[in-house]
Parts: structure tokens; sequence; C-alpha cells
């Protein structure tokens, strides 16, 4: 097919390909897609890969070469990415230029109502270079209402645009945009697949830790995350979490230490780890639940000290 060479160093995701592959075969671009799955299994790279197909069709050799650099450097004047945001002093700021940055982030993500808006006067134009615009909305369940409504009437009426939303499930989003995409499911890898992107990409030293890749759970993406995450946390601090503290009073130094070191989402991602190792440590339905309802409550915006005092607290016998 016309789009084999573009997908040729994606693994594990053959029929999403194929669907791709045949959308532009047979001249059948949909005006919006929903790439749903696990995070970490290629959406984003299949999302960028096909969004240049869109960008570079019917174009010569050398404008296609140029349109891809373009796109390679984020300034490509037809495509736009949208990812989730914080709000720091009006000014809206990715997680990566967070990161950067070194902001203190008390909160999640999300795709805002003013990035909305700016998607909707990019798609009320018309293409400069190439014959559609594409625009990729990454983490799109992370929408609220207001944003989800506003995006509804572009997806009804996207003139010369293609959209990609990326979500973990249809069940993430308004019934309302699921019903407006064509859905592009990706599945999980095979434990073959995923120690195979983990050695292409440099990443062996993760094939030592079996418990980051349980926690992928067949996502190349995620256990690389993991890894990351794993590095921010100090040793001697994840040594004194995986062990239920001694007294409520270490419980309380151990929950300041963890708030005072670590990021929200890093936080999020350690209540998983503690979780699994809590599971493999004690086998106690009860413990799932105390670190599930940790997580329900820093998700909920409760005070991220306060959480963990109550949970470590709770583990004391």
């Amino acid at each position: 097919m016309i789009a084999n060479s573009a997908f040729e160093d994606i693994i594990g995701q053959d029929r999403a390909i194929t669907l791709l592959q045949q959308a532009i075969a047979l001249d059948r671009v949909a005006p919006a897609y929903l790439f749903v799955g696990a995070s970490g299994v290629g959406r984003s790279l299949v999302a960028h890969q096909f969004a240049q197909l869109l960008l570079t069709q019917n174009l010569s050799t050398e404008k296609k070469s140029l349109a891809a650099k373009k796109l390679g450097h984020g300034n490509h004047p037809d495509f736009r990415l949208l990812e989730p945001t914080f709000s720091d002093r009006g000014e809206l700021v990715t997680a990566s230029q967070a990161i950067a940055k070194d902001l203190k982030r008390k909160t999640p993500p999300k795709i805002r109502i003013e990035q909305i808006r700016q998607l909707i006067e990019f798609i009320n134009r018309p293409p400069l270079e190439a014959e559609r615009l594409v625009v990729v909305i990454e983490d799109a369940q992370t929408m609220a209402e207001a944003p989800a409504n506003a995006l509804l009437k572009t997806l009804e009426e996207p003139g010369k645009a293609t959209l990609i939303l990326i979500a973990p499930s249809t069940e993430s989003l308004l019934s309302t945009i699921v019903s407006r995409c064509q859905p592009i499911p990706f599945q999980r890898l095979s434990q073959q697949n995923l120690q195979q992107i983990l050695e292409n990409t440099g990443n062996e030293e993760i094939l030592k830790h079996p418990e980051l890749l349980k926690l992928a759970q067949g996502s190349p993406g995620e256990a690389i995350a993991a890894w990351a995450q794993l590095q921010a946390i100090s040793p001697d601090l994840l040594k004194k979490l995986t062990q239920i503290p001694r007294n409520h009073l270490a419980a309380l130094v151990l929950a300041k230490t963890i708030t005072q070191e670590l990021d929200l989402t890093t936080q999020l991602w350690l209540v998983d780890y503690l979780q699994y190792c809590y599971w493999q440590q004690h086998q106690n339905p009860l413990m799932m639940k105390q670190w599930e309802d940790a997580r329900r409550y820093l998700l909920s915006y409760v005070q991220p000290r306060l959480v963990w005092e109550t949970t470590l607290s709770s583990l004391v016998k």
C-alpha cells in the first residue's frame, strides 16, 4: 500500500496501521479519528506519521522532503499539536516546558478552553501548503466539559481539516465526541515486542526491573516513563516507602518528605508502584483499596500531604 514505508518502524500495531493505510489508498480519509489504547504503545508516533502522510499527499518528492522537515521542527503551517497544559501566571505551559522551567505542579495538566478556541481559529483558515490542515490532540480525555463542547462544533464541520484525538478509551470522552470520530484501536504489546522496542531504543536497563515491566503491561512508553520516575525518587526514600512505617510518627515524616521532594505526577506514579509492591509482599486486598483511595484523592485535588499522611498511617499495625 501507499503508506507502507511510513509505518515500517512501528511494532505490534498492525491493525491500526492497516486501517490508516486503507484510508489513504482508497482516498477515504475521515474528518476525525480517535486513536484509543494505552499510553506508550505507539499512538502518538503513528499519529505524527499519519499526519505527515496527509500533509505530503500529491506533493513532489522535493516538496515532500521539505514538508517533512518542517513537521519535524514543529513549524509546518498546516499542522497543530495540542497537549495538556498547566497555567503558570496566565501562561499555558506543557508538561515538557514545565519540567524545563522546573515549575512546581500541584495538579495534572489538561486541555483548556483557550486551546480549543485557538484550534477553532486555526481550522477556520484555508491550508497554506498542504491539501488539508491536520491537528493532533494528545490526551484528549483531559478536556473538561466546556472545551469538549467547544470542540464538538469543529468536529461537526471541520472544513478542510483532519483531527486526530488520542485517548485511553472511548469511555474517557463524551459520547458525542466519540460518535464524530473514526476509532482506531491500539493494543498493548507482547512481552517479546516490548523487549525488542526497549532494546532498539537503548533502554535495556529496564529489562533488569521486572516490577517496571509488570507495571507497564505491554507499553514500552510506560516502561520508559516508569524508569524515569524511579530515577527521580531517592533510593533511601523508596526503601522506606516499600516497607510498612514503624509507627504513626514515621508515617507523618514520610508524608512530609514525599510532598516536599516529589511533584504530583511522580506521586501518582508512586502510588501505582507502591500498590504493586505491597501486593507482592502482603497480598492484602484492604491495602490495595487504601492505595486506590490515595490515587483517587490525589486526582480529586485533596491536599497531597494529607492524602499521604492518612494512607501511610492506615498501614501502621
